[in-house]
């Protein structure tokens, strides 16, 4: 079986994952709070689950593997933009709801086992305050119930810090009804007009960080395999989490594994309203860039490292898409042959490009990869490559192929042109070996001149004939 490995956020090292049960494997990603369409960077979570659900999926297989992902459709944005609006707050979540599912599936994304809602899971949230309220980790006053941080001696283990450094850094709220400035809230009264339910200490409503306990012991039990969501989330919702969690289930250990997904920046810049490079991903759709073109670019930084949007990294990804698919129609991929392909044995991921991805999701050496296997020259030898794309949710329907702008891949290459491109690749690829730029300079600059679209990945270039490609100006053939 394939060894998945993952960087845990808990013990600060990468591990082999090992699953409670093989036979049912459970994943649970902090999700949206719903009141404003998603931006970019909402995307890179989901993104990075979804990759992970499709591997673990691969190796443990489809039916053995439970993805929660949950909605936050009670919280004081979305109360706040009822107010401004005049909209019923039903009306609104259920609006943003769809909004994200359209946005979400044209990145390719897979919807989850289990989508809860945290209006759904009252009952379950009073019934965990009640629990640790009972068993001293909680305590009620002025119409709000806190848990007591200090009541758990492993406070702080997630991020790594001590209860005065958090108390130190952190933006506490100070008030009467709190016995320690960290004491976060479980339940808070509902004013007047404010969503709320009917609660053994008032008409209130929960506090953010017990919704997702109280549906992850729901759907997942007391003790689960994977947790994950932005490194935001640290602190304080995760750290929060595990608390009140651990407390209310000591018989469990909550979540084993604990993936952070690092944030996104825009042309180099942490993206901002203020600095008028914030966007959604609707923006981008509707300016006409594919779901696919967008999910490339996320998939080429590994999920540990800082992403960034740029123009030049979607235009490679661009580039680099068109020649793919162009690759699968070439070849007839469809239905019909990975049925074919399938009855004969040969639709099967490639071993390599399964141990790169198993290595802590290491999407950057699985594109790499796949440059390499998108040279095979018969459906066969594609097989791999187009496993691969499927994988990493690059192909999801096998009857509709993305092809941008009506389906043009560009210029039809004869295969003694194609051959000319490779061979000055390799020359350029030896030139920049020997450290002779001047060489490596002159191809390019042929290159460039023909119109060829060059995209260097992990270390492999492909190339694409681009909108003036000329093959008379690769000198001879």
């Amino acid at each position: 079986m394939t060894i998945i490995r993952l960087q845990n956020t808990k013990t600060r090292k990468r591990e082999e994952f090992v699953p409670i049960d093989p036979k049912n494997v459970r994943m649970y990603l902090c999700g949206p709070t719903v009141y404003d369409r998603a931006h970019l960077g909402n995307s890179r979570n989901v993104l990075v689950f979804d990759v992970l659900f499709r591997l673990l999926r691969h190796v443990y297989g489809a039916d053995h593997v439970t993805y929660v992902r949950n909605f936050t459709d009670v919280d004081d944005k979305i109360n706040a933009r009822a107010a401004e609006s005049g909209r019923e707050i039903g009306d609104i979540t259920a609006e943003t709801i769809g909004w994200y599912h359209d946005d979400m599936d044209a990145l390719g994304a897979m919807r989850p086992t289990h989508e809860p809602r945290a209006t759904d899971y009252i009952a379950e949230m009073i019934a965990m305050i009640e629990d640790l309220i009972d068993k001293g980790h909680a305590y009620a006053g002025d119409g709000h119930v806190l848990f007591a941080v200090e009541s758990y001696d492993k406070y702080g283990s997630l991020s790594g810090r001590s209860l005065d450094d958090m108390i130190a850094g952190a933006r506490v709220e100070v008030a009467p009804y709190k016995r320690n400035p960290m004491d976060f809230v479980l339940w808070k009264p509902s004013a007047d007009g404010v969503p709320g339910w009917s609660s053994p200490w008032g008409y209130g409503r929960p506090g953010w960080h017990i919704e997702c306990s109280a549906m992850s012991y729901d759907l997942l039990g007391e003790s689960f395999d994977i947790h994950g969501g932005g490194n935001d989330l640290q602190f304080p919702h995760h750290e929060n989490e595990i608390a009140q969690s651990c407390c209310a289930h000591p018989e469990g250990e909550f979540a084993r594994y604990w993936i952070h997904n690092e944030m996104l920046q825009v042309e180099g810049k942490k993206m901002s309203k203020s600095l008028g490079n914030f966007f959604t991903i609707r923006d981008l759709l509707d300016q006409g860039i594919p779901g696919e073109v967008i999910r490339l670019v996320m998939l080429g930084t590994h999920y540990g490292k800082t992403t960034d949007w740029t123009e030049s990294r979607r235009a490679e990804a661009d580039g680099t898409l068109r020649k793919w698919y162009g690759i699968l129609q070439g070849h007839g991929f469809g239905p019909d042959l990975i049925k074919a392909l399938q009855a004969d044995g040969k639709w099967e991921a490639d071993a390599e490009f399964i141990g790169v991805l198993g290595n802590d999701l290491n999407t950057p050496g699985a594109l790499a990869r796949l440059h390499v296997l998108s040279k095979g020259k018969t459906p066969a030898a594609l097989a791999g490559f187009a496993h691969g794309l499927e994988m990493l949710g690059l192909v999801n329907d096998w009857s509709d192929i993305p092809m941008f702008d009506g389906g043009e891949a560009g210029p039809d290459v004869a295969p003694a042109v194609a051959a000319r491109v490779d061979a000055l690749l390799a020359d350029r690829a030896t030139a920049r070996a020997n450290k002779d730029w001047d060489r490596a300079d002159e191809v390019r600059d042929i290159l460039n001149a023909a119109g060829v679209e060059v995209t260097d990945v992990g270390g492999q270039a492909t190339w694409a004939p681009g909108p003036d490609f000329d093959a008379a100006k690769l000198g001879d053939l």
